[in-house]
């Protein structure tokens, strides 16, 4: 009878546990491995080597580690997806994925692709035979080159880096699946909060998890989840057999990260359309993107398909290079550096950084111009951001007008002046 009942119990909690919203399974899932301690953060587990036949199955860290298999857990109760495997970086989930193409295959990618994901393609994998081909695909016209090319792998990015075009993932999906080609969406830019690309068709979800997921620049790591049994051995394989492996500890900083997801975001997202709509009032600026500005190409569908714009925002200075490059450096909240989607505000050239590796005129092709900054937008006080960056373009440095956040908070609190400033989810 008390088998019976465990049983009943144990069917009961997994059953709540697949209904708990997001930012609930973000706290709970991966806290295991605390034995008889009850402690309630996981430990980290620094051993390279496991004692042979213990009862979890491990061997070797390379083949598996406790830290790694909670944050595989974790990332895969919010991709929701049935499995996920962690990788020492971005790069490294996307070498894992591409490792398991043939010489001679066809990968379609979306033009504008990450920078390292077109070096991986055009210097690494070419070597093998790998042929990839380059079409817009937020363009719907094109999409009869999947069927036509009938590609090994169809990779996509949306929101892209950088120009941050949205693509119809579900749309795409369903293209892909007439023409029995898998699609891999990177889904670094957006996180699994906004956007869950295997609920939209995807056969594999990539990220960097350096990136949103942790949200503290502090450590690198990269997941791909996957419903799809036969993906989830290769990429445990990949994992494995080409040392891609992170740190445990990485693995356990990433872990701790994601539990913040949803409200970093909420306030990524707030920030970023504020900052994003003071833009596109400044002169100097040529051009404005953000996919929840609705000057955006495809904001109807980012609408649809997002939860929030997301923190990135890109902007054509009327300007050229190298005053762009002087406009990133006076900023003084916005560090000038390459990475995004940590807690605090970057500030980017791709021209000359992210993008420097792809020929200048392919970057021209696909409206990698000169001026074209990316603004990773932190959690910061937005007004000071946007002083900041109204100083750095030549403006009077005086006080930015205030937000709707800071008013809020202000009513909220009879008149009285607070920092404790409310975030929505960028609507």
């Amino acid at each position: 009878m008390f088998a019976d009942f465990g049983t009943f119990a144990g069917a009961l909690i997994m059953k709540q546990d697949e209904q708990a919203g997001f930012s609930t399974r973000a706290v709970h899932k991966g806290r295991g491995y605390a034995g008889t301690t009850g402690a309630v953060m996981p430990p980290v587990f620094l051993t390279s080597t496991f004692e042979s036949g213990n009862a979890e199955g491990f061997d070797y860290t390379r083949s598996g580690n406790p830290n790694f298999r909670m944050l595989q857990e974790s990332a895969a109760s919010l991709e929701g997806a049935r499995f996920a495997t962690c990788f020492a970086s971005g790069v490294s989930a996307i070498t894992a994925v591409v490792s398991t193409l043939q010489s001679g295959d066809v990968v379609l990618a979306e033009e504008n692709v990450y920078g390292c994901t077109y070096r991986l393609f055009d210097r690494v994998f070419a070597k093998f035979g790998l042929q990839v081909r380059y079409v817009d695909l937020s363009r719907r016209e094109n999409w009869g080159e999947i069927g036509r090319l009938r590609p090994a792998l169809v990779w996509l990015e949306s929101p892209t880096n950088p120009l941050l075009k949205v693509l119809d993932l579900a749309g795409l999906g369903k293209a892909a699946a007439r023409a029995g080609a898998p699609v891999l969406v990177d889904n670094t830019f957006a996180s699994p909060w906004l956007q869950r690309p295997l609920e939209l068709g995807a056969t594999l979800s990539l990220s960097s998890t350096t990136k949103y997921v942790n949200g503290h620049s502090d450590c690198l790591a990269g997941i791909v989840a996957t419903n799809d049994k036969g993906w989830q051995e290769k990429m445990i394989f990949a994992q494995k057999a080409l040392g891609l492996q992170p740190s445990p500890f990485d693995a356990w900083l990433t872990t701790r990260g994601q539990r913040t997801l949803a409200l970093r975001m909420e306030r990524h997202c707030a920030n970023a359309l504020e900052l994003a709509r003071w833009l596109e009032k400044r002169k100097g600026v040529r051009m404005v993107r953000y996919p929840f500005l609705p000057s955006h190409p495809q904001y109807r569908l980012a609408r649809r398909q997002m939860k929030g714009g997301s923190g990135i925002i890109i902007a054509e200075l009327d300007c050229s290079a190298k005053a762009a490059l002087a406009f990133c450096k006076r900023l003084k909240f916005f560090t000038m550096a390459e990475s995004l989607g940590g807690v605090e505000s970057l500030i980017c050239h791709p021209a000359s950084m992210t993008h420097a590796s792809v020929p200048p005129e392919v970057r021209r092709k696909v409206g990698i111009s000169d001026g074209l900054i990316r603004f990773s937008v932190g959690i910061e006080d937005v007004e000071d951001l946007i002083r900041d960056v109204d100083g750095a373009l030549g403006g009077r440095k005086s006080q930015a007008p205030r937000s709707k956040l800071q008013r809020s908070s202000k009513a909220l609190a009879g008149g009285r002046q607070t920092s404790n400033r409310s975030a929505s989810n960028g609507e």
